[in-house]
C-alpha cells in the first residue's frame, strides 16, 4: 500500500531546485537581512532596557514585547489568508522598519526612558504577530511543492546566519554608538529587505475557503465535512481554519505533535542549558561550546535539507527524530564531561534542526492553501508563545530537584510527542512529493 499523499498547492512553472531559483534566492536574501534585523533590534533593546532601568524593569520589557505576539498571532494568520501573505509580509516588515529607525532618531535627541522602550517593545510585537504567520506562509507561493523541505533547510541556514551574526554585530553598534546607533542598523536592514521582497515573483493566491472549513484529505475519502462560518468576520475565518486543522488527517495530529515536542525541548535547551553550566562549573567558556555544537548540528541538518532537497517518508522520519532527540537531551544531563556534553549538543542541534524543517514542509504541503496563514500562525503560536512558558517552570523545576531528574522529564516530554507521530497512520505514512 502507497504512502498517503498530501495535497499540494498550485506553483509557478517551470520547477528549478531551490538553492537555483533567483526567485527563491531573493525570498532568502530578504529573509535572511530581517532575520539578522531582529537578532541586532533585541540586542538594541535589552542595550537600552539595562541601561535605563533595573535588571527586573529590563525584563518588563523584553517580556511585554512577547505579550501582543502571543496574543494576536492567530489574528495575523487570518489577516494573511484575507489579504495575501505578500502584502502583510510587506507591509508589517515596512512598518518594523520605520518603527525602528523612527525609535533611533528619538534616542539622539532624548534618553532611552524606560516607558519609550515599553512602548516600542509592545508595537514591536504587535507588528511582529503579523509578520510571523505571513512568512511563514511565504515558501508555498514562490516554489514548487516538491522544494518545499529544502526550502525549509535553507530558512534553517538564514536563521543560524542570523544567529552567528546578528548579536556580535549588535554589539559593535552599541559600542560604536550606543543603543541609537544599534536601532539604526537594524532598521536599515528591515529596510534593505523591501526591494527584495517586492522583486519577489509569488504564484496567485489560492481562492477564498468555502465557509464550514471544508479542505481535502479531511474524512477517509477526502471529503469535507460540513459546518458553517460567520463568514466575512475574522472571527469566522480563524474558526474556519481551527476546523480546517482539527478535521485534517495529518494537519491534527501534525499539530499536537508540534505542541508537545516543543515544550520537551525548549525548557532544556534555554534556561535549562544555562543551569546546567553552571551545576558543572563549565563555566561561560563550557556554556559557549555548548552552544555552539548546538548551532553546529543545526546547521548541518539545514544544509543537509538544501543539498538534498527531499526526505523519504517524511512523516516517519519526523517522529523518529523526536524520539532520538528525546534520547540526546536526557544525555546531555548526565554528560560527565564537556566533550561528552558538546556531543550532545551537536546531535541535538541536528535532531532539532531537521525535525523543524520537516514539520514545516509537512504543514505547508498538507494544508490547503486557502488556510496556509491560519496554519502558521497555530503552529508559530505554540513554537513562540505557548512553548517559552515553561521557562519559569523549568528554573523552579531544576531549583527543587537539580538539572538531571528535569532534563529527564523534559527528554520524556519531547518523546511522547514522536510517539503519538507514530500512534497516527495518516501522519505516520505522510510523504512530501518528489519532483
Amino acid at each position: 500500500m502507497s504512502a498517503t499523499a498530501l495535497p499540494t498547492s498550485a506553483t509557478p512553472a517551470p520547477e528549478r531546485p531551490a538553492h537555483r531559483d533567483p526567485n527563491v534566492l531573493r525570498w532568502l536574501a530578504a529573509y535572511t537581512a530581517s532575520m539578522v534585523g531582529d537578532s541586532v533590534y533585541y540586542m538594541a533593546l535589552s542595550w537600552a532596557a539595562i541601561r535605563t532601568g533595573s535588571p527586573a524593569q529590563a525584563g518588563v520589557v523584553l517580556a511585554l514585547g512577547a505579550v501582543p505576539r502571543a496574543v494576536l498571532m492567530l489574528g495575523g494568520g487570518v489577516l494573511a489568508d484575507r489579504f495575501g501573505p505578500r502584502l502583510v509580509v510587506i507591509g508589517s516588515d515596512a512598518a518594523r522598519c520605520v518603527l525602528i529607525l523612527g525609535i533611533a532618531v528619538a534616542l539622539l535627541f532624548t534618553s532611552p526612558a524606560l516607558w519609550l522602550l515599553i512602548t516600542v517593545a509592545l508595537l514591536f510585537g504587535t507588528v511582529d504577530a503579523l509578520f510571523l504567520p505571513a512568512v511563514g506562509a511565504l515558501p508555498p507561493r514562490i516554489t514548487a511543492p516538491a522544494q518545499l523541505a529544502r526550502v525549509q533547510g535553507m530558512r534553517g541556514l538564514a536563521a543560524r546566519i542570523a544567529n552567528v551574526a546578528g548579536a556580535p554585530l549588535g554589539g559593535l553598534a552599541v559600542a560604536l554608538g550606543g543603543s541609537a546607533t544599534a536601532f539604526a542598523v537594524a532598521g536599515a536592514l528591515f529596510a534593505l529587505s523591501l526591494p527584495l521582497l517586492l522583486a519577489v515573483r509569488m504564484a496567485p493566491g489560492p481562492a477564498k475557503a468555502p465557509a464550514g472549513g471544508a479542505e481535502a484529505g479531511t474524512g477517509e475519502g477526502g471529503t469535507a465535512e460540513g459546518g458553517t462560518a460567520e463568514a466575512g468576520t475574522a472571527w469566522g475565518e480563524l474558526r474556519d481554519g481551527l476546523r480546517h486543522i482539527r478535521r485534517h488527517r495529518v494537519l491534527a495530529p501534525l499539530m499536537l505533535v508540534i505542541a508537545i515536542g516543543e515544550l520537551g525541548f525548549v525548557g532544556p535547551l534555554n534556561i535549562g542549558l544555562t543551569l546546567l553550566v553552571q551545576e558543572r562549573g563549565w563555566g561561560a567558556d563550557g556554556m559557549g561550546w555548548i552552544v555552539a555544537a548546538f548551532g553546529t548540528g543545526a546547521g548541518a541538518s539545514s544544509l543537509l535539507l538544501t543539498v538534498r532537497g527531499r526526505i523519504p517518508r517524511a512523516g516517519l522520519t519526523l517522529s523518529v527524530v523526536l524520539c532520538g532527540g528525546a534520547v540526546a537531551i536526557a544525555g546531555l544531563a548526565y554528560a560527565p564531561s564537556l566533550a561528552l556534553a558538546v556531543l550532545a549538543g551537536v546531535s541535538i542541534g541536528l535532531l532539532a534542526g531537521l525535525s523543524g524543517a520537516l514539520t514545516g514542509a509537512l504543514l505547508q504541503t498538507a494544508a490547503d492553501p486557502a488556510y496556509m496563514g491560519r496554519v502558521t500562525s497555530v503552529a508559530t503560536l505554540f513554537t513562540l508563545g505557548v512553548a517559552p512558558l515553561c521557562y519559569p517552570v523549568t528554573g523552579a523545576a531544576t531549583g527543587l530537584w537539580g538539572t538531571g531528574p528535569v532534563f529527564v522529564v523534559s527528554a520524556a516530554v519531547c518523546g511522547t510527542g514522536g510517539l503519538l507521530g507514530l500512534c497516527f497512520k495518516a501522519l505516520r505514512r505522510a510523504e512530501l512529493p518528489a519532483s
